[in-house]
């Protein structure tokens, strides 16, 4: 079973490099080459150009790709893979393109495997570690009114006027604004057409407490059937959300302006481009990543269950702390298709209570600070 890492970008390296050292067989596709002999190449040799038809060459049934190319691109390579009997993982969300190889890949007997990396990935296990826990809680009842709330979020490590440092091309974070979000509020559906018009302050919990901007990102409601919530449950509030430094709203109140005009393709690009030559992360600047899962049950008013994960972590000379958090889950993914944990169709981050817990474990060393705090 032979791993085949296709990427090696900025979020790919230390999850990569962690596989390669551990003894893993691994293959490094990329293209440029060089690139990958940059990253990789004083602990492997095996670097192979991404050109086409090379990969196709070199499977064999049962190996693992693992994709962190460009997003558009894993449909039609997991499509491949389960077609040439070849498991596959990558970070980015489930599509409707790969919940249609759910099927397939249970006939060809291999996983397909997604949202492993940071958000979705490490959000996902800390939000079933928490409904695991409650389910087993003496304060658990079918009547206990329910808060959950998720909110990630990369940042500068260093503030700065604009409140935000691009780590890469800006054009990702602008299509996310663009987006409309879907959350639970006071047991109502909240629909908002632009995130920034939900923004509300959050108090986290870190080692020193601290207190951020947070907005819904996208559609959060599907997340209740998979974080397993009962449907007779009083959710008063659920939302998956972005974290952002205070003042975000106020130093990007311009950048919304052009958003809400809906720019076409062309403008948005201009956008992008004049927002990443004024407030890049400069080549050895520490980024830092922010990530807070928290679940409350109240019963009668009274708060009888109170437990959050957080997460805080920076730059350092192991990557950024973007590439360890999205890579290093990524690569604990990798090992546990390796192991037969993870049964054969198509999966996102696993819910089963042994992994979640050495996938938690494994991530705790990845970051400078990793708690979870009982409120009560």
């Amino acid at each position: 079973m032979r791993i085949h890492w296709c990427g090696t970008g900025l979020s790919a390296i230390p999850g990569l490099r962690r596989l390669i050292l551990a003894g893993h067989p691994v293959t490094v596709w990329n293209l440029p080459v060089e690139a990958a002999v940059a990253a990789v190449g004083d602990i492997t040799t095996d670097i192979r150009a991404m050109t086409p038809g090379a990969l196709d060459e070199a499977l064999e049934k049962g190996d693992i790709v693992v994709s962190m190319l460009p997003a558009h691109l894993h449909a039609d390579l997991a499509r491949h893979c389960v077609a040439h009997g070849v498991h596959f993982v990558s970070s980015s969300y489930v599509t409707p393109e790969m919940q249609e190889l759910d099927e397939p890949a249970r006939r060809a007997g291999v996983a397909v495997v997604n949202e492993v990396g940071l958000d979705p990935g490490i959000d996902h296990l800390m939000a079933h570690d928490l409904i695991a826990a409650y389910r087993a809680a003496p304060a658990y009842h079918a009547g206990n009114v329910l808060y959950f709330n998720s909110y990630c979020g990369g940042l500068p490590a260093h503030a700065n006027a604009f409140r935000y440092k691009f780590s890469w091309s800006p054009l990702g974070v602008l299509r996310a604004l663009m987006s409309p979000a879907r959350c639970l509020r006071d047991f109502t559906e909240l629909r908002v057409a632009h995130p920034w018009d939900a923004v509300r302050t959050y108090s986290a919990p870190l080692r020193t407490p601290e207190t951020f901007e947070v907005y819904p990102n996208r559609d959060s409601l599907p997340f209740l059937a998979q974080y397993r919530f009962d449907p007779e449950w009083r959710v008063k509030e659920f939302v998956r959300g972005t974290i952002r430094l205070n003042g975000w709203a106020d130093a990007w109140a311009p950048v919304f302006e052009a958003l809400a005009a809906r720019p076409d393709e062309a403008a948005l690009t201009a956008l992008a481009g004049d927002l990443w030559e004024k407030y890049p992360l400069e080549p050895g600047e520490p980024d830092r990543v922010v990530l807070c899962v928290s679940l409350k049950a109240e019963r009668d008013g009274l708060p009888v269950f109170h437990r959050t994960w957080v997460l805080d972590a920076t730059g350092d000379v192991r990557g950024s702390a973007m590439a360890r958090m999205v890579s290093g889950t990524v690569s604990l993914a990798v090992e546990a298709v390796m192991a037969r944990e993870i049964p054969a169709g198509l999966h996102g981050a696993p819910h089963d209570p042994r992994i979640v817990r050495h996938w938690l474990d494994e991530i705790d060393h990845l970051a400078q600070y990793m708690r979870l705090i009982t409120a009560l």
